[in-house]
């Protein structure tokens, strides 16, 4: 996991805050700023952090922190579709041999499962405060949704609300493993197997 750029000390002695003001700061400090975020979100829970303590952690103002991101709901939504495109290119790398339909969705939903679990970061957003908010998140996003399509199936060309009620099944199957594990390992991949799968299957 990435971390931000520590403060440095100058010649006084005192402490100053990162460059906010460099030459490629939209990108670099929106990404920094979501890294801190990611620090905190890990120590003290997700819902509990608030953007005075983003701030803060960041060392930056909360003028500059808002001119990223508008609002709490904004850097939360930006954070969980980052950490998505992510999950989404691991996992893509992971199952790229795959030729199978059914074992490369099989695969790709327990890699997925598994990569939110080996991560403190992305588990943090499924501990039992803050797994509704990543529910409502995963499954209204659109960059999320599009993820899940293009990393389980492939598809474009079906219809849009089409596409859009299979991503969200997809992310929904993901969300309640997380949430609602198996007993162990065997019977995930037995449930995805027999009930998930072949319910995306039916459409090709």
């Amino acid at each position: 996991m990435s971390r931000r750029s520590p403060a440095t000390t100058g010649h006084s002695g005192t402490t100053q805050a990162p460059d906010w003001l460099g030459t490629n700061r939209p990108e670099s400090a929106a990404s920094r700023i979501l890294d801190v975020a990611g620090d905190l979100f890990v120590t003290h829970g997700v819902t509990a952090v608030n953007m005075n303590q983003i701030a803060t952690a960041a060392g930056c103002s909360r003028a500059t922190l808002y001119r990223y991101f508008a609002s709490r709901s904004e850097l939360h939504l930006a954070y969980v579709e980052r950490q998505a495109r992510r999950l989404s290119t691991a996992v893509s790398a992971a199952t790229a041999d795959m030729t199978d339909p059914g074992e490369r969705i099989t695969e790709s939903i327990l890699t997925a499962v598994a990569g939110v679990r080996s991560d403190p970061v992305m588990r943090s957003w499924f501990s039992p405060e803050a797994a509704g908010l990543a529910g409502a998140m995963g499954t209204t996003s659109e960059s999320v949704n599009k993820a899940a399509i293009a990393l389980i199936t492939g598809e474009t060309t079906a219809p849009e609300a089409e596409l859009t009620l299979e991503a969200r099944f997809i992310v929904r199957m993901v969300i309640s493993l997380l949430m609602t594990p198996g007993s162990d390992a065997a019977e995930e991949r037995e449930i995805v197997t027999r009930f998930v799968t072949p319910a995306i299957l039916q459409r090709y």
